[in-house]
């Protein structure tokens, strides 16, 4: 099993603990209840956790994208230009989906 954190994971959690604490609600428990909130506070973690790692991964295609494009740019590696701007373009998609 991986450590790295998980969006569908941290919301798993999340989830499982509004379900968890809401049976802890109905019956009276506040083992459960408390449990829940937990739960939920781990959740919400975990998602935070994922989404700032995807954030920083599309900062550095970005910025080796920029760097590949002007470096083929100079050189005339139209090749190298054009993967460039791929990897820009594919950094920007990944910070898009894991802002805020």
């Amino acid at each position: 099993m991986s450590s790295d954190p998980s969006k569908t994971s941290g919301t798993t959690k999340d989830t499982l603990g509004k379900v968890e604490e809401k049976i802890g609600d109905l019956t009276g428990l506040d083992s459960w209840k408390t449990s829940g909130q937990k739960r939920q506070a781990e959740g919400n973690v975990e998602h935070k956790q994922a989404q700032t790692q995807g954030y920083t991964e599309g900062t550095k295609d970005r910025v080796a994208g920029t760097f590949d494009k002007v470096t083929g740019s100079v050189t005339g590696d139209t090749s190298k230009e054009v993967s460039g701007d791929a990897q820009k373009e594919k950094g920007k998609v990944q910070q898009d989906v894991n802002s805020s």
